[in-house]
């Protein structure tokens, strides 16, 4: 049975050593970093399955160490740890393909949680498909068990697991309009709150990039409502 490491990066030291107590209590393994460098190095060396990444640190921004680890394509689960106030980070976090974030000072225990929804974007416990196959819309394929999207063109495109968890959501249910509240509790797992702008921002990414590939206006903004699939959608089975 393979348990989870976690690589938890603070530049401050009680911050780390009280995350590790708590994070190996729940049953994980525990990494710990306190510099970009290190958390490079780690990865290189170590089979690391998400990272608890400060947004501060000695010899660089979490931000855009996030930002550096996604553009070499790396999909290692990312939970940036930001200051309550500064939302800012929290938005620009998301944009640049952060998983999850959470606002210091925070209780364990909503860390906890946060780290096994965001590992169950990648096992059997993740949003539930219904069984149906893959899905064909405007001539992209989304596969969920290979947890991939492949353009009209043959291309592949590079999706985060929040960014695919919020694209199923909507592929089963096309036509019907998910306020902000449903779609951050269908992928996320926790109630949300509509002055959250994370569902904002992931919508953005999403139609960003299905439109580099020729899909424009697949999502369609509800004024008071929420967000709407416009697409039609079919179902293919594994013989397809």
């Amino acid at each position: 049975m393979h348990i989870p490491q976690i690589l938890v990066v603070d530049d401050d030291l009680e911050i780390r050593k009280l995350l590790a107590r708590y994070i190996k209590e729940q049953g994980f393994r525990v990494q710990l970093a306190s510099r970009c460098a290190e958390v490079r190095e780690r990865i290189a060396t170590n089979q690391i399955d998400l990272i608890v990444l400060d947004v501060m640190l000695p010899d660089g921004s979490g931000l855009d160490l996030c930002r550096d680890l996604r553009s070499t394509r790396s999909r290692i689960p990312i939970i940036l740890l930001t200051a309550l106030k500064e939302d800012v980070d929290r938005i620009i976090g998301l944009e640049i393909g952060a998983d999850d974030y959470l606002g210091k000072p925070f209780n364990p225990r909503e860390l906890i949680a946060r780290i096994r929804a965001v590992l169950r974007r990648g096992d059997d416990g993740r949003p539930s498909h219904g069984g149906k196959g893959r899905y064909l819309f405007e001539g992209f394929v989304a596969d969920p068990s290979a947890r991939s999207v492949v353009a009209p063109q043959g291309t592949s495109i590079d999706l985060t697991g929040a960014e695919f968890d919020l694209l199923l959501t909507f592929l089963d249910r096309p036509g019907r309009v998910l306020s902000r509240d449903q779609l951050l509790d269908l992928t996320r797992g926790r109630d949300g709150d509509v002055l959250d702008r994370s569902i904002d921002v992931l919508i953005s990414r999403l139609r960003r990039k299905l439109a580099e590939s020729g899909a424009n206006h697949i999502f369609k903004t509800v004024r008071n409502g929420g967000y709407q699939l416009a697409a039609k959608v079919s179902y293919l089975d594994e013989h397809s």
